[in-house]
């Protein structure tokens, strides 16, 4: 995989393999009334208790790195970013508590990582960077 010009190239996220998807946390951005918008960040808890971070870079390009998820802030006028468990918010609300059994990842030249699969027995979950957000999807 090719490293992020700007983050560099994370982790491989191979290690998530033979691991259970214990919880999944993420960061919205929400604005007034507005639905939130997002997820901005994602992170998955593993049955190890280690925290993988997916979110997407300021040059478009897909981070995965292990750190713990971080709090909510406010952004005054812009509304704020709450961080909350994912608990019936599919894709990977529909894995937890299996065990993930591939991965794998896609780059380009000069952008390094823009996507992730995670597949679990029921199923796969896209991670992608689009048009400078991540974008989830399940199969």
């Amino acid at each position: 995989m090719s490293a992020c010009p700007l983050h560099g190239v994370g982790v491989f996220p191979g290690y998530l393999i033979g691991r259970r998807l214990d919880r999944v946390v993420a960061s919205w951005h929400r604005y007034g009334t507005e639905p939130p918008s997002g997820p901005l960040d994602v992170w998955l808890i593993d049955s190890d208790a280690v925290a993988t971070h997916v979110t997407t870079g300021s040059d478009w390009c897909l981070m995965v790195e292990t750190s713990d998820p971080r709090t909510g802030y406010d952004m005054a006028e812009s509304g704020h970013v709450e961080v909350t468990e994912l608990s019936g918010t599919p894709p990977f609300a529909d894995h937890i508590g299996e065990t993930v059994r591939a991965v794998s990842e896609e780059g380009a030249p000069g952008s390094g990582r823009t996507v992730l699969e995670i597949t679990f027995d029921s199923g796969t979950v896209r991670c992608e960077t689009w048009s400078g957000g991540l974008r989830l999807s399940g199969t």
